[in-house]
């Protein structure tokens, strides 16, 4: 397969959110065909958020998501029509991280029989219909850990099984250079007629290659992390650790906030000064109110209903700007000013972290290539654009 010129994968994007996973993937190689998300103002942050990065990228297609409909109301049929109007190509990839907020312990635990839990099951019919070459889905641990989602989340698998090769692993963004604790699990899938069935016979556990990253790998218990100390008071960083895995890289300094976008948008503490400054730098494991510790990773990005953690050194809570560089988001990804605080953190903090993404998305990549997944037939098997072509 090396052999030939490379074209890009064409990938349909279900509930893409902020766009951080399908950044993952393009920053891959991948092409991003077909969007979807139904939240108004999601739509409008996607698509502000993706064309300032892709153009910051030398890429000047527009970002748009194509959908705008819950996916239990778009048919398989449409779904086709809007991503490939020329026809359906031989191979392409389904992504997506299903709302997972019934099976995270902030929500309300009514795991698939939810409404959002729901979702998860339709994302595995869409697959059915649409019958993409590969899938990857990404969701919270508690899909796989809970007693009481782990046996029927077995049983959906069951059902991919017939016509996939499925296989899923945990992973912590920590692991890949990410100032955050965030673990996720990821389900990837092959179709059987795609893959050859050796390759999983003879596999010891795990068929697919996920991502490793040695430098980092094991970082949560690799370093000594700090513990809590008083509000203010002066820190040097300790000389092991490693700058990019702490909070403290993604802070924006005073000199930096005239010119960095979405630096300022945070939100005002009500409570007393002086209550919130009896807590402790490092101080996370709270209810609300979570001082981060400016060299030590974040725990998630942020949490609950306008929950955003509180600056290490800083009478504030952290900004949409910091909290998108804790999630692995590049500065050129610009957010209008005008639109609701509340509904940019909450695309932020449901975001899969970017690197996470591009490591999986490379995995992936990888993998198609060492095992001839998809054989390049014609200028249009990878949804080359007619300007490529030329």
């Amino acid at each position: 397969m090396n052999n030939h010129q490379e074209y890009k994968i064409p990938i349909l994007s279900f509930y893409s959110g902020g766009g951080f996973l399908d950044m993952g993937f393009e920053k891959a190689g991948f092409e991003i065909v077909w969007t979807n998300e139904i939240d108004e103002v999601f739509v409008k942050l996607h698509e502000a958020g993706i064309t300032a990065w892709r153009k910051a990228r030398g890429n000047g297609i527009k970002a748009e998501i194509f959908n705008k409909k819950s996916i239990t109301e778009v048919n398989a049929n449409t779904i086709i029509e809007e991503a490939f109007p020329e026809g359906k190509p031989k191979d392409f990839g389904i992504i997506g991280g299903p709302p997972c907020q019934d099976f995270t312990i902030n929500g309300n635990l009514e795991g698939f029989n939810g409404k959002r839990g729901k979702l998860t099951i339709v994302f595995f019919d869409r697959i059915l219909e649409l019958k993409p070459t590969f899938f990857v889905m990404e969701n919270v641990t508690g899909l796989t850990r809970s007693n009481s989602t782990k046996k029927h989340m077995q049983e959906l698998v069951r059902r991919l099984e017939k016509e996939y090769f499925v296989d899923h692993k945990t992973i912590n963004a920590l692991d890949f250079g990410v100032p955050q604790f965030r673990e996720r699990v990821f389900f990837i899938g092959i179709r059987k007629d795609k893959l050859n069935q050796e390759i999983v016979n003879n596999s010891l556990g795990e068929w697919f290659t996920f991502p490793v990253n040695s430098k980092f790998y094991g970082a949560a218990t690799k370093y000594k992390w700090p513990t809590a100390v008083r509000f203010g008071k002066k820190l040097k960083k300790p000389k092991d650790l490693p700058l990019e895995l702490c909070v403290e890289s993604c802070l924006v300094s005073s000199r930096e906030m005239k010119n960095t976008p979405n630096s300022k948008e945070y939100f005002k503490l009500y409570a007393e000064e002086k209550e919130l400054q009896k807590i402790g730098e490092g101080e996370t494991n709270r209810p609300s109110f979570k001082r981060l510790h400016r060299f030590k990773y974040s725990p998630t990005a942020c949490y609950g209903n306008n929950e955003v953690h509180l600056h290490p050194y800083r009478n504030r809570r952290l900004s949409v700007r910091e909290t998108l560089r804790i999630q692995g988001v590049e500065d050129s990804y610009v957010l209008p000013p005008e639109l609701p605080l509340t509904k940019k953190f909450k695309m932020i903090g449901n975001g899969v972290p970017v690197p996470l993404a591009e490591a999986v998305a490379n995995a992936l990549k990888d993998f198609i290539r060492m095992n001839n997944v998809i054989e390049i037939t014609n200028k249009w098997t990878f949804g080359l654009n007619k300007n490529e072509a030329k």
